[in-house]
């Protein structure tokens, strides 16, 4: 295994009187879903030097040393006047104590849910607060008379957006972003960034795509020569095209068939992370989540949020045996609201009890709704395998919805109709059987392959789809490696993963198996197998198309002829 980096800052001027500062991770920063690539990120602040100088987002505890001496080696911490936040979280705490301690008398700018949670962030201390509620600006001189955006979400109701009109610079927050460390401080070649960008979008901005759509318009106001994320490089070189991409994206959630309300709260940021992982799962299944923060929504947006959804999920913490009232008040809101034939779910974190799941659970219950997953619930903070289990969780549930959906249409439709003729042709397009492995990390996973072809001689290469719903796609992005074991006619290991796994079944219980060179398992039932490693993707409707190398391979029955898919539909129903 190579040696990962040490942590570092990098500095560099990105405009007039202007520098970026990118706290960068060569590794995994966080057990979330949004990070599950494991490709290190960049926490960027910036600095704008004019007659006053003013600090955007200094990054987390992880990063406070090595970013205070850094700031320090080029500008005296003492002559910072403002320190500008696009979004508060208590990762942050220490590091704006730390700058607090030198420079106490430093005006925080930020939102009104930003001042709120700041003052409960840092309890010890007098803050100065300069609070945005909407067209306030800031003149630090020399030209970089700043306007501020408020661009809240339901994860971060205080996100907030910054324009420098002598620059020209937009300062996004979290859009925009992406979690990839490099040494590229903007996107030349952005390509190659293609795949970090639409995962960090599905991840964190799907969920809040009318939210994301808003700010964008907003966006629209100003003549922008780049975007100033919070992560990853700093988008020129595909400016325009990454922000048409935004809206494509944001349309495409907008016009789903069906939709879930995810309403929660979140005391720490566990449960959260959680709604995101769930909300990641429904999303890669087809279905729209209308998320919603609890601490935040009105009650009529709850309401009709839940009227226009095919089914809803409720998370929360657990605060001294009960759950926060914000989300006693959602529930009687759904309780009321809901109908009876909609799908429910429940999860939470806790500390040491889990009470306020249990009470959710139960109304749910009794008033007769059927739920899509077991109630989730996890102690402390989650990690890789729970946040995989609560996608897959969130995954079967869209698919319930789905198969409800086709089952109405086609009863209320009666005969056979046109799309079920062309399924049937599709389906009896024949393919090999396969049984794909792949291992990251404490993830393992499988599934049933089909459709696999040789795509190249040299190198030699080969194409598989891969639904985008399934729970093994998270493993097999550009750059993962797994294992294709072509199974042999009549063996009967096919039909063990032909079966639904339920979220976080293990998928190799009871099957012979041996570790590849790659570190993937090889099936000894397998007619041959092939080690390769992903090189590119390309998006397809509900799949995506996946190419790979083969890297090393071996027949292990000469004799065997390879088992052939037949189909009788080319519906996944």
């Amino acid at each position: 295994m190579p040696e990962i980096k040490p942590r570092d800052v990098q500095v560099s001027p990105i405009g007039a009187e202007t520098r970026v500062l990118r706290s960068r991770t060569w590794d995994r920063l966080k057990f979330e879903i949004e990070y599950a690539l494991q490709k290190g990120t960049t926490a960027n602040s910036y600095l704008i030097e004019g007659d006053k100088i003013a600090l955007f987002d200094p990054p987390g505890e992880s990063f406070s040393d090595i970013f205070l001496k850094a700031l320090q080696d080029r500008i005296d911490l003492q002559g910072i006047d403002y320190i500008i936040l696009g979004h508060v979280n208590a990762n942050r705490a220490k590091t704006l104590t730390l700058l607090l301690d030198i420079i106490p008398q430093v005006t925080l700018v930020c939102s009104n849910p930003g001042a709120i949670a700041l003052r409960k962030l840092i309890e010890d201390r007098e803050l100065n607060i300069l609070t945005i509620k909407g067209e306030e600006t800031l003149d630090l001189g020399q030209g970089h008379h700043l306007k501020f955006i408020l661009t809240p979400s339901p994860r971060w109701p205080d996100r907030l957006a910054t324009y420098d009109p002598k620059t020209q610079i937009l300062y996004t927050d979290k859009l925009f972003g992406a979690h990839v460390c490099g040494d590229q401080i903007f996107d030349e070649g952005w390509t190659v960034y293609a795949e970090d960008r639409r995962y960090y979008f599905d991840c964190l901005m799907a969920p809040h795509a009318t939210q994301v759509g808003t700010a964008l318009n907003k966006f629209n106001e100003y003549e922008v020569k780049f975007y100033a994320p919070g992560h990853g490089p700093l988008v020129k070189y595909g400016f325009t095209e990454l922000t048409n991409l935004y809206q494509e994206w944001v349309e495409e959630q907008k016009k789903k068939a069906n939709t879930v309300a995810l309403i929660y709260a979140s005391a720490y940021g566990n449960t959260a992370t959680i709604a995101q992982a769930i909300a990641r799962g429904i999303t890669k299944a087809g279905v729209a989540v209308t998320s919603l923060n609890c601490e935040v929504a009105e009650p009529e947006e709850i309401k009709v949020a839940v009227e226009k959804s095919a089914g809803f999920i409720m998370g929360s913490p657990t605060l001294g045996g009960h759950a926060p009232t914000q989300i006693q008040t959602a529930l009687g809101i759904v309780l009321s609201t809901a109908d009876k034939n909609q799908l429910a779910g429940v999860f939470g974190s806790f500390g040491w009890s889990g009470e306020a799941i249990d009470i959710l659970e139960g109304k749910f219950r009794d008033a007769g709704y059927r739920f899509g997953f077991d109630p989730i619930r996890v102690k402390f903070k989650p990690t890789d395998a729970i946040l995989k289990y609560c996608e897959e969780a969130g995954t079967d549930f869209a698919q319930l919805l789905q198969r409800q959906e086709k089952k109405r249409k086609s009863t209320a439709s009666g005969g056979e109709s046109e799309s079920a003729r062309i399924e049937q042709a599709v389906g009896r397009i024949v393919g090999s059987l396969c049984v794909v492995t792949a291992q990251k990390g404490e993830l393992a996973s499988a599934m049933l392959a089909s459709w696999v072809s040789q795509a190249s001689f040299n190198p030699p290469g080969l194409t598989m789809a891969v639904a985008k719903d399934r729970a093994i796609e998270n493993l097999m992005q550009t750059g993962d490696r797994f294992v294709l074991n072509i199974l042999p006619e009549g063996n009967a290991i096919q039909k063990r993963f032909m079966k639904n796994y339920a979220p976080g079944e293990d998928r190799f219980e009871g099957i012979e198996k041996e570790e590849a060179s790659n570190g993937c398992f090889i099936l000894k039932d397998a007619l041959a197998y092939v080690e390769c490693h992903v090189t590119s993707r390309m998006e397809c409707g509900d799949h995506w198309v996946v190419y790979a190398v083969t890297d090393t391979g071996k027949v292990l029955d000469e004799k065997g002829k390879t088992a052939v898919h037949y189909r009788k539909t080319g519906s996944f129903y």
